[in-house]
């Protein structure tokens, strides 16, 4: 027997209403994350058990504040909402508001009353409107909309049970209508309800208004609301203003019977003057800058004893298995490949919670909303919206959400260029390539006794990566010669201490995408660059003793010399070796061997493989009795044309840049792809990034040299 269809229930509102807050109530840690069928907008959900003991799955949706897309982000909640023929429409429509500002969320529910579907109302952050001294008649309001209202906190859990035993209710279709459409529109509805089988008069009017946005409806179906609009003389936006006049005005009336005390704005004060520095010309960046510099610091003073006791203990654990387990190439796969990769991914996941406990501290405080408003005039200065910042800011972790969030940017122009140098802000990929490089060449030492010079590194390259998007977008914004004014519209949310609940979830999810979707590629190229390493064409590998034998028969080596000999002549000659020696003429005018070329061919999958690659590379054929960790391994590194190490500053200061400008990322070039519908920007970013990041490696290395 087939188990019962598990209900959906859909999570809407405007920006800053709560929704996440009380998603990450409703669902815990049953969360995951994805992308709505067909696009790429990412899409949380996640399951909720109910009062009845029934479990649901709850969708957060972006935030809108009409049924009226203006942008990609948008048009996803508007599509969901129209198709209700479709296996993912909603059973039950959340409608999520902030009670100190219901006239604005009153807009979204009276026209997801109209498109008739099960809807509740639930009024949040209801601490706050009691600070402001407002009140309402919760009872009147819900016999007015003729929908269930339910009062929560989402913060502090306050109203959480209340609703899910309402959501254990049968939710019927609203009955009562908002909004009743004009005499003008009611032939073409009719005829349209008709021949596309539509629910209801208002569904049936926003196919017409909106057809070109609703990617569910197939060719023959769009073809058919055109025929309706073109023989009634329909004109999309014709109505549009008129029909927000008329909810607002029935808005208003509805505010004037319910609500018993009207907001006092005085408890804004506090943070209306803290915006006066904050956002001020001067301290506002002074500020910014200071916050960024603390959070790099905290990476490398927070970071290093986890990190130190994650890679000596991966090290004990290579050695440990390649001492007990019978010599062979199971046991060379896990000693040298498999666990090698696992300990290049762990050992930095303590640097990645730090990075996005402080993004998540900043977002839920609402201090980041502020840096886009700070943000945006100099952003226009560069060819940019200050709708650019939020992917800009989003691409410091990861640059694949961060081109998705670019869909809130309605002008082509400035979204194209926020796409393209996106990919320059490092993000959490670049992280482990950053710090093992900097704790290599850069003093772990102290500057006026609180200044870690290797954080200060740190934040230096993520100010790099920054002021080449910046530099970028100038040269494009000349290139690019469309005009097309845009404006910044947005709210600032009011301070509030995080919630440290939302805090932790941020870290945990974040951190354990990044140990599966990044451990999953890095592992895979562990094991294959493992094969490639440890056997070679021919019998050149079976005949390495022999030929070591012959070099250094007039040597007097110790047996622990010749066995290096051997490791290092057959790695030279395996696969891998081929590979890297044949694009090294191309990489030596950076300082690069052909080891390094080996790491920078794998990590065109993902730049954090890397250091997997490095890790697994300097682990090929490592004879030592030591639990050698990466990072001595790397320093022990000899280059053979000069008798000193490998990774001398020049060397890793050139990898560094390098990195910082590299579009490394295979991941990120297929959803530009799919963003710009064809390989035209996609290419063109490759081939910018690449030149830069080459010119700009020589010459560092040059300059170090």
């Amino acid at each position: 027997m087939a188990s019962p269809k598990r209900l959906k229930i859909a999570l809407i509102g405007n920006p800053n209403s709560g929704k996440s807050s009380l998603f990450n109530h409703l669902t815990g840690l049953n969360q995951k994350i994805g992308n709505f069928p067909g696009v790429t907008v990412e899409k949380k959900s996640g399951t909720c058990t109910l009062s009845n003991s029934n479990i649901v799955e709850v969708i957060d949706f972006p935030g809108v504040y009409s049924i009226y897309p203006r942008s990609l982000d948008e048009q996803i909640v508007s599509e969901v909402l129209l198709d209700h023929h479709s296996e993912n429409t909603p059973d039950k429509i959340v409608v999520v508001a902030d009670a100190t500002n219901l006239k604005r969320g009153l807009l979204l529910l009276t026209q997801v009353i109209d498109v008739g579907l099960p809807t509740m109302l639930v009024l949040n952050m209801m601490d706050l409107a009691a600070k402001a001294g407002i009140s309402y008649d919760i009872q009147m309001l819900s016999k007015k909309l003729g929908v269930p209202v339910v009062t929560i906190n989402a913060r502090n859990g306050i109203g959480i049970n209340e609703l899910k035993a309402q959501l254990a209710k049968p939710l019927p279709v609203p009955e009562k209508k908002v909004f009743s459409i004009w005499d003008d529109t009611k032939e073409p509805v009719r005829e349209l309800r008709e021949r596309l089988n539509v629910d209801n008069d208002y569904e049936a009017y926003l196919f017409l208004e909106q057809p070109r946005s609703l990617t569910f409806l197939t060719a023959e179906r769009k073809k058919i609301v055109d025929q309706i609009r073109d023989t009634h003389q329909f004109f999309p936006g014709k109505f549009q203003g008129a029909e927000t006049i008329h909810r607002y005005s029935f808005i208003q009336d509805l505010l004037n019977d319910v609500t018993l005390k009207a907001p006092d704005h005085s408890w804004k004060k506090k943070s209306n003057q803290i915006d006066h520095i904050i956002t001020h010309k001067v301290w506002g960046y002074l500020i910014f800058f200071g916050i960024l510099f603390l959070i790099f610091q905290a990476i490398f003073a927070w970071a290093t004893l986890p990190m130190d006791f994650i890679d000596s203990v991966f090290a004990s654990l290579s050695n440990y298995v390649g001492s007990v387990l019978p010599e062979g190439p199971l046991t060379s796969l896990l000693a040298e490949g498999v666990i090698p990769g696992l300990g290049g991914i762990i050992i930095f996941v303590p640097q990645i919670a730090i990075l996005f406990a402080f993004i998540s501290i900043l977002e839920e405080s609402g201090y980041m909303a502020r840096v886009v408003f700070l943000m945006d005039k100099v952003m226009r200065k560069f060819g940019l919206n200050g709708k650019s910042v939020v992917p800009l800011m989003s691409g410091v972790a990861c640059a694949i959400p961060a081109i998705m969030a670019t869909r809130t940017i309605d002008n082509w122009k400035e979204r194209t260029i926020t796409i393209l140098v996106t990919p320059l802000m490092s993000c959490s990929a670049r992280l482990p390539i950053f710090t093992i490089l900097i704790a290599l060449i850069v003093p772990d030492q102290k500057v006026l006794g609180v200044i870690n010079m290797q954080g200060l590194a740190l934040m230096g390259l993520y100010l790099l990566g920054f002021f080449a998007a910046l530099g970028s977008a100038w040269v494009m914004k000349l290139i690019i010669n469309v005009k097309e004014r845009s404006y910044l519209m947005m709210e600032l949310p009011t301070y509030r201490i995080p919630k440290w609940s939302n805090v932790g979830y941020t870290i945990l999810e974040k951190t354990k995408a990044f140990v599966l979707e990044a451990g999953k590629v890095i592992m895979a190229i562990a094991i294959i660059l493992w094969v490639l390493a440890s056997y070679g064409p021919g019998d050149t590998m079976s005949k390495a003793e022999e030929v070591v034998s012959q070099q250094t028969q007039n040597m007097r080596l110790t047996e622990q010399a010749f066995a290096d000999r051997v490791a290092a002549y057959k790695l030279e000659n395996s696969y891998a070796g081929i590979i890297g020696k044949a694009i090294e003429p191309a990489i030596k005018p950076l300082g690069y061997d052909w080891k390094i070329g080996i790491a920078l061919i794998t990590s065109f999958a993902a730049r954090e493989v890397f250091v997997g690659t490095i890790a697994t590379i300097y682990s090929i054929g490592s004879v030592g009795e030591d639990e050698t960790t990466i990072k001595v391994r790397m320093k022990e590194e000899v280059n053979p044309d000069t008798g000193g190490p490998r990774f001398t500053p020049a060397v890793g200061f050139s990898l560094l840049v390098f990195y910082t400008f590299a579009m490394q990322c295979m991941s990120t070039l297929a959803v530009v792809y799919r963003e710009t519908h064809g390989w035209k920007w996609p290419l063109i970013q490759l081939a910018y990034m690449t030149v830069l990041a080459y010119v700009s490696a020589l010459a560092v290395y040059q300059i170090f040299s």
